[in-house]
């Protein structure tokens, strides 16, 4: 399995086909339409200049993606990202997951962020067992928060501490590190 950077022109129609089920059939993307192709690229584009956004090739082919992106927009978050992963429906229990959030944590805490969270619509008992296995705790529910596939929904919030705390204030993040910049 390669796990490498996103490219939108060469990885938006594989991003787009792995999420647009999750959109469609389940309620763990609160999207209701899927994005199209030309929107992932522009996506990718979008959070690969402040976040990584990986994906993950097994025989050439894009098996999966995960990404970070900014957990709010206040100053004082600047040092949490939001984290998601997404496999294809082929690819679930070969690893996929594990890789890829092995290359992204990462490259977060080399880039300077200390926290990483992960909101998971509950119930989804693999992606809680994913998250926990990285460290993730459970910090809140959010109850019935959102409808979706008729019914209403909760979302479980985990989190990680990517960098322990410091006494002062801490170095401000910096820019995306690449994994070839990481190794």
């Amino acid at each position: 399995m390669l796990v490498r950077h996103a490219d939108p022109a060469r990885d938006a129609r594989a991003c787009a086909a792995i999420y647009e089920p999750f959109v469609r059939d389940t309620p763990v993307s609160f999207e209701e339409q899927p994005p199209s192709e030309a929107e992932i690229a522009r996506r990718i584009a979008t959070v690969s200049e402040d976040y990584p956004w990986l994906v993950a090739e097994i025989a050439g082919e894009v098996a999966g993606y995960a990404y970070a992106c900014a957990h709010r927009d206040r100053a004082a978050y600047r040092w949490a990202a939001d984290v998601t992963v997404y496999v294809g429906e082929e690819q679930r229990g070969q690893g996929v997951g594990r890789a890829l959030y092995s290359g992204l944590l990462p490259l977060l805490s080399r880039q300077g962020l200390r926290t990483a969270c992960a909101g998971i619509t509950l119930p989804n008992d693999a992606s809680v067992a994913l998250h926990e296995r990285f460290g993730f705790e459970l910090v809140g529910v959010f109850r019935r928060i959102g409808w979706k596939t008729g019914a209403w929904r909760d979302v479980g919030w985990w989190q990680v501490e990517l960098l322990p705390p410091t006494d002062g204030p801490p170095a401000e993040p910096g820019p995306p590190v690449r994994l070839e910049d990481a190794a």
